[in-house]
């Protein structure tokens, strides 16, 4: 009967595949929930919307938490069906996943000062946890499915393009700072201050709060924006073709 209740429970919280409506009705439920969650934060950030709606915020936020909590409590309770594993160990690879992290940042904001004494800027730094539930949101959005599924096949080539930029980088930068440095020791004080103006043109970003002065560092530095174009250019290919595959996929078994 315990089996029974639990396998019932795992079909209702697991991603609806359109045959559950109870599923279906839990997914929208929770995808809601996120949604107004991360805006709740955004408006927080108003002080004055704050300090007129505080009380409903909390109630949300309490709300909220409650609901999360009991999701994260049913993902253990019912581990093993997604895993096919002993209780034990399906519980394990679970807390230690990608989504039950997520899921016990996004909650762990609001008890860990109910358990512990904390420095308020710590506790502005932990809320920031809060953000995380964003990412809940991988469960419920076919979108968001989709993304995750292209960054995972073409997680190798990606990361040789980043392994790549921040060679390049690194670089451009200790070639930087020995040409800058003699002539403004302020702006290029060392090879890690440096990195920021590497990152800045390498992004093509070019904030110009650093930028060098000499001819040779000039010379330097449009080297480096042009092969900016080419670095960022891409990552930006790898993804949408990634992107293009996978709707095709897609669409060929919907045929």
């Amino acid at each position: 009967m315990d089996n029974t209740r639990r396998k019932e429970i795992y079909r209702i919280i697991e991603k609806d595949d359109g045959t559950n409506k109870a599923s279906r009705v839990f997914d929208i439920f929770i995808f809601l929930l996120v949604i107004f969650s991360i805006l709740q934060i955004v408006l927080e950030s108003h002080k004055n919307i704050y300090l007129a709606y505080s009380y409903y915020f909390k109630i949300f936020e309490v709300f909220t938490v409650i609901i999360f909590t009991v999701e994260y409590i049913l993902r253990i309770y019912t581990a093993k069906y997604k895993y096919n594993k002993t209780d034990f160990w399906s519980v394990i690879r679970f807390i230690f996943s990608f989504e039950g992290i997520i899921d016990i940042v996004s909650i762990l904001p609001f008890y860990l000062p109910l358990a512990v004494k904390i420095d308020f800027r710590f506790l502005r730094i932990l809320k920031v946890g809060k953000v995380t539930r964003i990412f809940k949101l991988g469960r419920y959005s076919k979108s968001f499915n989709t993304i995750k599924s292209v960054l995972r096949k073409e997680k190798e080539v990606l990361v040789i393009t980043l392994v790549f930029s921040f060679i390049l980088i690194l670089i451009s930068s200790i070639l930087m700072y020995y040409v800058e440095n003699p002539v403004q020791p302020e702006a290029f004080p060392n090879i890690t201050a440096a990195m920021w103006w590497g990152i800045a043109t390498l992004t093509t970003i070019g904030y110009g709060d650093i930028y060098p002065v000499t001819v040779l560092g000039k010379i330097l530095a449009s080297f480096v924006a042009i092969i900016g174009i080419g670095i960022i250019a891409i990552p930006t290919g790898i993804i949408s073709a990634g992107f293009v595959s996978e709707i095709k996929n897609e669409d060929d078994k919907i045929k």
